[in-house]
C-alpha cells in the first residue's frame, strides 16, 4: 500500500483517471472569449480585403523626440473610441535591437506592465547616436555600419517596419489587426465607450460592429465547465499582427509538442486548426503532436530565409494565442491575442541566427555556468521509496560498472507532501544517506513544490501564513486553497517582496535564530527540483490556479500566470546559491519557466510517454527551447508513463545522452527500469551510450561556457549552424553539439537498422566518430544512409574539428579530474582543424577570479622550429592569455594567469593518444616540436581529407606524447 493519507489516494486517482489529456481539459481557441473575439477579428479582416484599414493611428503633432538618445513618444489615437488615449514609445538600443511600447494612457484601470522587468537582466541601454526624423506621414531612424536598418513608423494607420537593405524584415499592424481593448465600465457610463463616437461613412457599419463584432463576447464574466472566471476588470485583451515579409520560415515559441519549424494553424491546409497557446499548464500525458500549452512559454520567435534572420520577443504574462499562417514560402504571417497586458515588443534586427541570440542575451541573460557534475546522468523515478533503496541503486549501478552523478528523490519523501519534512518512517536517517551518496563523488535531487499542505503541523505554510506571503483569493481576503499532491493547499506568492530572503532561509542547513525554521536535515549535497509550478492546482479550471486569484499588488493571476513558475524556480535557485559560504554552483530543475529562466538553471519536457512518438518529438521540443535560450534542457528518458521495450529503452538513452539535460525518470506505476536491471546484451548498450557521455563531457562543458558568454544555443538545429543551406530549414531530426563540429541525428524509429543522414551544403568530409570511415557533402549538400542497429547511433565529426574527450571509465565526472585527454582530428579537405578545451573546478565560482584553463587546439602546416614545411603542425596554445575580450560566464578573464591555482592543480594531466583522420599520406616521423626523440605512432592507410573518394579514412594514432594539458606544445609530422 503506497503511503498516502486517504486524501492523497482520492487526489492521485482523480489525476490517473482524469488528468491524462483529453479534448476537454483544456479550453480551445473557441472557448476562450478574448481568443475567440482576436480570431473573428481577424476574420473580418480577412472578408473585407483591401478595404480594410486599422483604425488606430499616430498623432503627428503629438511626436516628441528625446534630443539625448535614441528614444520618441507620441500619442496614439482610435476612431472607433475618439475619447481614449493611448501612448506609443519607441526606443532603439545601442545594438540595434528596437523596443515598441504601447499602453493606454488615463484608463480606469492599469495595464499590467511589469513583464519585461521579471525577464531582462537590466533596462536595456539606449544608443546615443541614432537620431529619429520626424516627417509629415512617419517618423524614422537609420542606422547600422553601413545604414542598411531601417525603422519606419507610419502614422496613419499606425503601422511599424524594420527593414533591411530596402526589404521589410518584421511588420507590426501591417494587417490591421492591432486592438488593445481599452477599459469600461459594465454599464458603458464612462471616458471613451460612452462619449461620442467619431461616425463612419453612412454606408459603412457602426465602427464597433465593424471592427469588435455585434455583441459583448465574456467581457464580464466567462464560463466553462464547472468554473466561472469573474473579470472585475472587463475586457482587456491585446492583437496584434506581427508579419515577415521575406522570410517564409519561423521557429521558436516554446513550450510546445511539434516540429521545430512552425506549421500553420489558419486556412484551408493549416496542420493545425487551433493556434499554439502559451499558458503555462500541468497538461498530463500530453500529446506527441499538437498546439496545446505545456509547461511553459517563451515568447520569442525567430523568422529565417536565406538572406537573414529576424527575431522577436514579446514581453507579455498573461494568456496568448498565436496564429501562423505561411502566405508564401517566402513570407510568414502571425496573429498574437493576449488576455492582457500592455504591448512591449522587441524586434531582433539579425541580421543572422547568431546575432540573434547575442541580441536576445543581451536583454534577457545567457544561460548560467552549470557545476559540471549536472552534465553527467541523473538517474530518478516517482519514487525511490527508502533511504535503503537510495542505498541499494548506488551500489547495484557500481556493481555493473554504469556510470552515473545524481539520485533523485520525488515526492513520497516527504512527510505527507510536507517539503522540508522527512518521512521518517522510511528516511530516518536522510544526512547519512546523502552523505552516503556523496562519498562517491555524486549528489542528489530532491523535489520542493510550491503548494504548501494548510496544517499547524507544518511549519512552512505556518510561518509563510503569519507572514501574508499567500497568494490570496479573488476577493482579496484570506489565502486562496486549492488540492495537490498535499491535499488542501495554498501557494507561495513570489511577487511579493517579503517572500524572497524568507524563502532562501528556508534552504539554510544550520539552525537560524529566533526559532526560524530552514532545513537542518539537508546538506550542501543536495539539490532541487521545482515541479508543479504553472502552478497546478487538481481543483482549479485547466488544472490551474483561477485567474482571478489576487497577487501582490493586487494584480490578477491572469496578468502574471506565465511568470509565475518562473518565479518560484528563480527564487530557489538563489536560495541554494546562499545557502553555502563561498556559494557554490547550484542545480535547480523546473517545469515551468518564461524568458530569462534560462539564468537559473535547467527544465524538462515534463510528462512525457513512452512512446517513439514522444522519443522523436523530444528532440525537437528541446531544439526549439535551445534556440529561444533554455539551452540547459533534455526530455525524460524513456517517458514518464509507460514501460518502454528493450529497444525503445536504448534509443531513448542515445537520445538522452546527446541531450545537455540527461536524465532517466519514470512513473510510479512504471515498473522499475534502471539500466542495471536489463537483460543483455541491452544493458550492455546502455552502459557503453553512458561511458559515450561521460567520454564526452569535456566538449560538454567547453560548450556550456561558451553559450554563458555568446547565448548561441548548445544544441544547434541546421539553419544555426548554416543559414542559408535552404535544404535545413525544416531540418530537426539531427543537430550540431555547439561548435564542437559534431553532428548527431539520433534513431527514433522502431526496427530501424540504418538512418538517413543530411550532410550540409558544403564540400568538406564527415567521420564517422566510431570508426572515422569518411562520408562527403557537396555544395549543394547531400543525403547519406548510415547503419544503425540498436548498438548503433549516426554522430560525425565535421571536417576540421577538434574533439577533445577523456576516456576512461569512471564511476562519475568527479573521479574524471586527473584523467588524461584523447584528441580526435577530423581534418577539412584543406587538412586543417581547430578545437577548444574548457575546464575548471566545476563546482565553485573560482572561474570568474580566473582558476581555469581555456584551451585552442590548432592543426594546421605552419612551419615547427626546425621543420619548415611538415605535413600536419599540431599545437595547444593559452586561449585565456591570448583573446582580449575573453570571458567565462559573462565575467572578463582580466585576472586570469596561466599559473593560476587551478591549472596548478592538474598540472600533471596530459594527452595520453591523438588520432588524426584524413591525413594524405603516411609520415615519416612523429616528434614533439623541439625534441629530437621518435614518438610512438601508428599508420592506418585509407582515404584522405582532401580525395574525392569515400570509405575508411586513413589515420595516425599517436600513442602518449606526454605533452600536458596545461602547457603550449606543438607536434610535428613530417
Amino acid at each position: 500500500m503506497r503511503p498516502w493519507t486517504l486524501l492523497g489516494l482520492v487526489v492521485f486517482l482523480l489525476v490517473e483517471d482524469g488528468f491524462a489529456f483529453k479534448d476537454h481539459d483544456f479550453k480551445n481557441c473557441s472557448q476562450s472569449g478574448f481568443c475567440r473575439r482576436g480570431r473573428a477579428l481577424a476574420a473580418r479582416a480577412k472578408e473585407a480585403k483591401d478595404a480594410w484599414k486599422s483604425p488606430y493611428s499616430l498623432v503627428a503633432d503629438s511626436v516628441t523626440v528625446n534630443p539625448a538618445d535614441a528614444t520618441f513618444t507620441a500619442r496614439v489615437k482610435s476612431s472607433l473610441y475618439p475619447g481614449i488615449k493611448f501612448g506609443l514609445e519607441l526606443r532603439v538600443h545601442h545594438d540595434g535591437v528596437v523596443r515598441v511600447r504601447m499602453d493606454e494612457i488615463d484608463g480606469l484601470r492599469k495595464r499590467y506592465d511589469q513583464a519585461a522587468s521579471w525577464a531582462l537582466i537590466a533596462e536595456p541601454k539606449i544608443s546615443e547616436t541614432i537620431r529619429w526624423t520626424a516627417g509629415k506621414k512617419d517618423i524614422r531612424a537609420v542606422y547600422g555600419a553601413k545604414k542598411e536598418i531601417e525603422v519606419v513608423v507610419s502614422y496613419e494607420p499606425l503601422r511599424v517596419a524594420l527593414i533591411r537593405n530596402g526589404k521589410e524584415q518584421v511588420v507590426l499592424n501591417g494587417q490591421g489587426l492591432l486592438h488593445m481593448e481599452h477599459f469600461r465600465n459594465k454599464d458603458g457610463q464612462e471616458g471613451g465607450d460612452g462619449a461620442a463616437q467619431e461616425v463612419l461613412k453612412a454606408e459603412n457599419p457602426p465602427p464597433r460592429e465593424w471592427f469588435e463584432g455585434d455583441k459583448e463576447d465574456d467581457y464580464w464574466e466567462e464560463k466553462w465547465i464547472s468554473w466561472t472566471d469573474t473579470k472585475p476588470k472587463g475586457p482587456e485583451s491585446l492583437s496584434l499582427d506581427i508579419t515577415y515579409p521575406n522570410h517564409g520560415t519561423v521557429y521558436g515559441i516554446p513550450q510546445h509538442a511539434t516540429r521545430l519549424a512552425l506549421p500553420t494553424t489558419t486556412g484551408e491546409n493549416s496542420f493545425f486548426s487551433d493556434p499554439y497557446r502559451f499558458y503555462n499548464a500541468d497538461v498530463f500525458e500530453y500529446l506527441a503532436s499538437s498546439p496545446v500549452s505545456i509547461y511553459g512559454s517563451i515568447p520569442v520567435m525567430h523568422a529565417h530565409s536565406a538572406d537573414s534572420t529576424v527575431g522577436i520577443f514579446n514581453a507579455v504574462a498573461s494568456e496568448t494565442w498565436i496564429d501562423v499562417s505561411h502566405a508564401s514560402e517566402k513570407s510568414t504571417e502571425t496573429h498574437w491575442i493576449s488576455e492582457s497586458g500592455i504591448m512591449d515588443l522587441f524586434l531582433l534586427p539579425g541580421p543572422t541566427p547568431e546575432d540573434i541570440f547575442k541580441q536576445y542575451a543581451t536583454l534577457t541573460g545567457s544561460p548560467v555556468l552549470p557545476a559540471q557534475w549536472a552534465l553527467g546522468y541523473h538517474q530518478c523515478r516517482w519514487n525511490y521509496m527508502t533511504s535503503d533503496d537510495i542505498r541499494s541503486v548506488q551500489k547495484r549501478f557500481d556493481e555493473d560498472d554504469i556510470p552515473f552523478d545524481v539520485l533523485w528523490l520525488d515526492i513520497e519523501y516527504s512527510e505527507d507532501h510536507k517539503y522540508f519534512i522527512w518521512n521518517k518512517k522510511n528516511f530516518p536517517d536522510p544526512v547519512d544517506m546523502v552523505n552516503d551518496v556523496a562519498a562517491l563523488g555524486r549528489k542528489m535531487v530532491v523535489i520542493i513544490d510550491p503548494h504548501l499542505k494548510r496544517t499547524e503541523e507544518y511549519p512552512v505554510y505556518q510561518q509563510a501564513s503569519e507572514r501574508g506571503l499567500l497568494v490570496k483569493p479573488s476577493n482579496g481576503e484570506g489565502e486562496y486553497e486549492g488540492l495537490c499532491w498535499s491535499g488542501k493547499s495554498s501557494w507561495m506568492d513570489f511577487f511579493n517582496p517579503n517572500a524572497w530572503d524568507w524563502w532562501k532561509s528556508l534552504f539554510k542547513t544550520q539552525s537560524l535564530p529566533g526559532g526560524a525554521w530552514s532545513w537542518t536535515e539537508s546538506t550542501e549535497d543536495v539539490h532541487i527540483w521545482n515541479d508543479m509550478n504553472e502552478p497546478s492546482v487538481f481543483n482549479g479550471p485547466e488544472i490551474t490556479m483561477p485567474k482571478d486569484s489576487i497577487h501582490y499588488d493586487g494584480w490578477e493571476h491572469r496578468d502574471v500566470h506565465n511568470l509565475n513558475g518562473m518565479l518560484f524556480s528563480n527564487h530557489t535557485w538563489q536560495a541554494v546559491y546562499e545557502r553555502s559560504d563561498p556559494p557554490k554552483r547550484p542545480f535547480v530543475l523546473t517545469r515551468s519557466y518564461y524568458a530569462g529562466s534560462q539564468r537559473f538553471g535547467a527544465l524538462w519536457t515534463g510528462d512525457n510517454l513512452g512512446t517513439w512518438e514522444h522519443m522523436a518529438v523530444g528532440i525537437k521540443m528541446t531544439l526549439s527551447n535551445s534556440i529561444a535560450g533554455m539551452g540547459f534542457v533534455g526530455s525524460d528518458v524513456g517517458g514518464f508513463f509507460g514501460n518502454p521495450e528493450p529497444e525503445m529503452l536504448v534509443r531513448w538513452y542515445q537520445v538522452g545522452a546527446f541531450a545537455p539535460f540527461f536524465r532517466a525518470h519514470a512513473h510510479i506505476d512504471a515498473k522499475r527500469r534502471e539500466p542495471y536491471l536489463l537483460e543483455e546484451p541491452y544493458k550492455s548498450y546502455v552502459r557503453d551510450i553512458l561511458r559515450l557521455r561521460y567520454s564526452l563531457l569535456p566538449v560538454w562543458y567547453t560548450q556550456f561556457r561558451e553559450t554563458t558568454v555568446t547565448g548561441m544555443p548548445i544544441m544547434r538545429p541546421h539553419y544555426v549552424v548554416f543559414p542559408k543551406d535552404k535544404n535545413g530549414f525544416d531540418l530537426d531530426d539531427q543537430y550540431f553539439i555547439g561548435s564542437s563540429g559534431i553532428l548527431v541525428r539520433p534513431v527514433t524509429e522502431k526496427g530501424a537498422t540504418e538512418a538517413s543522414v543530411y550532410l550540409p551544403a558544403e564540400n568538406q568530409p564527415y567521420y564517422d566518430y566510431f570508426n572515422l570511415n569518411i562520408f562527403r557533402s557537396t555544395t549543394k549538400g547531400k543525403t547519406i544512409t548510415v547503419p544503425a542497429a540498436l548498438d548503433q547511433i549516426p554522430v560525425f565529426i565535421r571536417g576540421g574539428s577538434i574533439i577533445p574527450t577523456r576516456e576512461r571509465p569512471r564511476r562519475a565526472s568527479t573521479a574524471m579530474k586527473l584523467d588524461p585527454f584523447t584528441l580526435r582530428i577530423g581534418l577539412s579537405k584543406d587538412g586543417l582543424a581547430r578545437g577548444e578545451l574548457y575546464l575548471d573546478d566545476g563546482e565553485s565560482y573560482d572561474h570568474q577570479k580566473g582558476q581555469l584553463i581555456w584551451r585552442e587546439f590548432n592543426a594546421d602546416k605552419t612551419s615547427g622550429k626546425k621543420v619548415k614545411k611538415p605535413l600536419l603542425r599540431i599545437s595547444s596554445r593559452d586561449m585565456a592569455s591570448h583573446e582580449p575580450e575573453a570571458a567565462v560566464d559573462g565575467v572578463s578573464l582580466k585576472t586570469y594567469t596561466p599559473e593560476n591555482s587551478f591549472a596548478q592543480s592538474i598540472s600533471d594531466v596530459r594527452v595520453e593518444r591523438i588520432v588524426v583522420a584524413g591525413l594524405n599520406k603516411k609520415p615519416k616521423s612523429v616528434k614533439v616540436d623541439g625534441d629530437d626523440g621518435e614518438l610512438i605512432w601508428e599508420w592506418i592507410d585509407g582515404v584522405s581529407a582532401g580525395d574525392k573518394k569515400e570509405g575508411e579514412s586513413s589515420v595516425l594514432i599517436v600513442r602518449d606524447p606526454k605533452v600536458l594539458i596545461v602547457k603550449d606544445w606543438s607536434i610535428v609530422i613530417e
